[in-house]
């Protein structure tokens, strides 16, 4: 399902093997600018409307699972496409380096403790895959112990599944010249020089070795109940399309619907 093209995202099929480095980063579909800019507007409105039933309806929670390569976007997308979300029943949860409290339990354990409620959506800024991504490229854990992950993250999210959390990944993906641009972007503007740090550039050094863990978190862990969506990210303007489209086509699937009202209130006259 779905190929990239006519804007769409590119859900890989469950149980093949997926090397992301076969994927067009700067694709667009076809789509121009002004065309998206438009429908993004128009999908902003819709997935608040949507939101709100969620929230009224209380059968399903969502987590949206957000990865990329470093600078393709993660704050930018969320800032983008939740713009008209409103607060109550949405929140970012940012995962950062683990404190002592969080590695004094099991590597899962701070990010069960904030899945989303029921009527919730959640966002993971990164999420459980960094510990088959970053603890896996850097030697943070030896091979024995992220090799068994895989399973682990399978087994949680099918539980989240079979109990009412709906859950979508999304990986944005762009080619190693973008990142080169916008790092130097950081490096070169007073207002973004803070997001920058010199760590980044050993970071980039492993590209193929993230790339190559990225294809092997998005192949292993592809499921029918939670899949992957690859999104080409070199366009941010494509990217959020892509992301909100997603969302939207997943939220009217639900058949969400307001709880009928108390038959005490219909009809009622306030005075």
């Amino acid at each position: 399902m779905g190929n990239g093209k006519n804007g769409r995202a590119i859900i890989p099929e469950p149980g093949k093997k997926v090397d992301i480095r076969d994927y067009d980063p700067a694709d667009t579909g076809g789509m121009t600018k002004e065309a998206a800019l438009q429908e993004i507007a128009q999908l902003r409105l819709r997935l608040n409307d949507l939101q709100n039933v969620l929230y009224a309806d209380e059968r399903f929670g969502l987590l949206f699972v957000l990865q990329a390569i470093d600078t393709a976007g993660k704050d930018s997308t969320i800032n983008s496409v939740f713009q008209e979300v409103g607060p109550i029943g949405c929140r970012v949860e940012s995962f950062k380096v683990p404190t002592p409290e969080e590695l004094a339990h099991d590597y899962l354990w701070r990010y069960r403790k904030v899945t989303p409620q029921k009527g919730h959506i959640t966002i993971f800024n990164r999420s459980h895959y960094e510990a088959v991504l970053v603890e896996r490229v850097k030697g943070i854990v030896p091979k024995q112990a992220w090799e068994q992950r895989y399973d682990d993250i399978n087994s949680w999210e099918d539980y989240l599944v079979r109990n009412g959390t709906i859950v979508m990944k999304f990986f944005l993906l762009i080619s190693k010249d973008e990142q080169r641009q916008r790092l130097q972007e950081r490096i070169d503007d007073p207002k973004k020089q803070w997001k920058f740090r010199l760590g980044d550039l050993d970071d980039r050094k492993l590209w193929n070795e993230y790339a190559g863990a990225y294809s092997d978190a998005i192949t292993r862990c592809n499921t029918k109940q939670a899949p992957w969506h690859v999104i080409p990210a070199n366009k941010k303007w494509y990217r959020d399309v892509l992301v909100a489209r997603a969302l939207v086509e997943k939220l009217e699937s639900l058949d969400l619907r307001y709880p009928p009202a108390d038959p005490s209130v219909v009809g009622l006259k306030v005075e």
